[in-house]
């Protein structure tokens, strides 16, 4: 009988050790979607038991680049539809970019001076041959773009990094004496270098301190079309080694970012050679700023790896990508999947160029763009206008785009679009000082990337691109579980520490 007691008990303990053994290998996750069906940021609370050949491991042992943010851009533009908007329309706006409980921003960027998305064209320094900048003032910047920057940082719990671009200097200092086009003359490298500094200066008397520049908005220019000033790799970094990291050190302001370059990945690897060709010619440049419109789907990875080898300890981050040349769709989520966007190279590139600009999905081409960046050593990645009305503007020069969020201002309505969401996915769940993690995925159909943040959870982010249900097994370590992700949608998945 003892016996028959004793081979009992030792069943029923075994039998339970191997039900804690099955629970612990069970890999729990947080899973939000967005997709063509119409989830938005959807926490998925139904995790079915799924059969799957495909599976995505991670090895968080091999780490890569540390994230700097994700964001999008203060435009003279955005900030004047906000301001036009009623209170209720800005707060929801200001709190679906900016709080921890919305997209949570990061990375931001503005322009200094006028852009193609201002509401005109103007200089922090007007009057001509003004040396010293006697008659510096951003008073243009006040009535729009400072109250935006200020009621974001407001809501934003752990702040998040700006970088200002010029996209040129003003046109007395230029060589053709326009906005558009022309060089910088040498004669007033010194006093564009003190317009840096200057600036600086003003927004830290708004309370608002900057955290560092791109030398110049697109050096190659636009085609002639907009606000443009021109550099070589080599006039650039003449600039930068002799005049502005200098000016920035002698004013207090070292410690300011300088990323170069700030164009099309495809011209990156002549621009790197030069600006870090050697200890003197790199010492002021901090990273390498980069933009997406050479293809509508292409990622560059191979211009991407090679700048990262280039200055592996520097940053590299994608300051500006847009739908651009596209007037929005209002309302219609269904647009924001479809393969029906053009961007200016399906009418306007050279005609052995074009097969890169085919008509593409707007969410297709952030998330891929996205996700191949951060596998290629990319730390950062900005958007352009965060908000814009249902004519893509407003632009003086008519250039339209389109922005996660679009409003009706004679309605006051606002639209969330799907590209909103789509950022948020990124910056909402990858913060700053994550990681880039390794990690191994069996069906190439699907897209993916991850990266643990400070805390020790894991944000792993899955794009199903196709027409088909998709499953697969996540595995960490000795856990996994299955997952499924509906067809054309975007997932996090969140692994906690806890």
């Amino acid at each position: 009988m003892n016996k028959i007691i004793k081979y009992f008990f030792f069943l029923l303990i075994s039998t339970s050790m191997m039900c804690c053994v099955q629970k612990e290998k069970n890999l729990k996750v947080t899973i939000y979607e967005t997709s063509s069906s119409g989830n938005k940021l959807t926490k998925i609370t139904e995790i079915p038991s799924v059969e799957s050949m495909s599976k995505i491991t991670l090895n968080p042992s091999k780490i890569f680049q540390t994230i700097t943010g994700f964001g999008g851009a203060f435009t003279e533009s955005s900030a004047y539809l906000l301001n036009n908007l009623s209170k209720k329309s800005r707060d929801t706006i200001i709190q679906a970019y900016f709080a921890k409980g919305g997209a949570n921003y990061s990375l931001t960027r503005t322009h200094m001076n006028s852009c193609d998305f201002s509401l005109s064209q103007y200089s922090y320094s007007p009057v001509e041959d003004d040396m010293d900048l006697d008659n510096f003032t951003i008073k243009e910047d006040k009535d729009d773009l400072i109250p935006m920057i200020k009621d974001a940082l407001k809501v934003s719990e752990n702040g998040f990094k700006i970088l200002a671009s010029p996209w040129t200097a003003p046109p007395w200092m230029k060589d053709n004496k326009k906005w558009v086009g022309g060089k910088l003359s040498p004669k007033y490298y010194d006093t564009w270098a003190l317009f840096f500094s200057k600036y600086l200066t003003a927004y830290k008397e708004e309370g608002i301190d900057l955290w560092g520049f791109t030398v110049e908005n697109e050096p190659h220019g636009n085609g002639n079309s907009w606000e443009s000033m021109l550099y070589s790799p080599e006039e650039m970094t003449t600039f930068v080694q002799n005049h502005l990291g200098p000016k920035l050190e002698a004013d207090g302001y070292g410690d300011k970012i300088i990323l170069g370059y700030d164009q099309n990945r495809a011209g990156i690897k002549e621009w790197v050679d030069v600006m870090y060709a050697s200890e003197s010619s790199s010492k002021y440049y901090d990273g390498t700023a980069i933009h997406w419109y050479e293809s509508t789907y292409e990622v560059f990875p191979d211009e991407l790896q090679y700048a990262h080898n280039k200055a592996p300890n520097k940053y590299l981050i994608e300051t500006e990508g847009c739908i651009d040349s596209q007037i929005p769709e209002w309302k219609n989520d269904a647009w924001y999947w479809s393969k029906n966007s053009t961007d200016w190279g399906w009418d306007w590139a050279q005609e052995k160029n074009k097969y890169l600009h085919p008509k593409y999905a707007p969410v297709n081409r952030y998330a891929r763009d996205i996700i191949g960046c951060l596998n290629n050593w990319v730390d950062g990645w900005i958007d352009w206008n965060m908000v814009l009305d249902r004519q893509g503007g407003p632009n003086w020069f008519k250039n339209w785009c389109v922005a996660p969020v679009i409003v009706d201002l004679e309605k006051d309505e606002v639209y969330f679009t799907p590209l909103y969401y789509t950022m948020a996915h990124f910056s909402k769940f990858i913060r700053p000082k994550a990681k880039v993690i390794d990690l191994n995925n069996t069906d190439k159909e699907l897209l993916v990337t991850a990266a643990q943040n400070t805390d020790g959870s894991i944000a792993v982010v899955v794009f199903n691109e196709g027409k088909q249900v998709k499953n697969f097994k996540l595995r960490l370590g000795e856990k996994q579980t299955s997952i499924k992700i509906n067809a054309q949608a975007l997932q996090t998945i969140i692994i906690s520490n806890k």
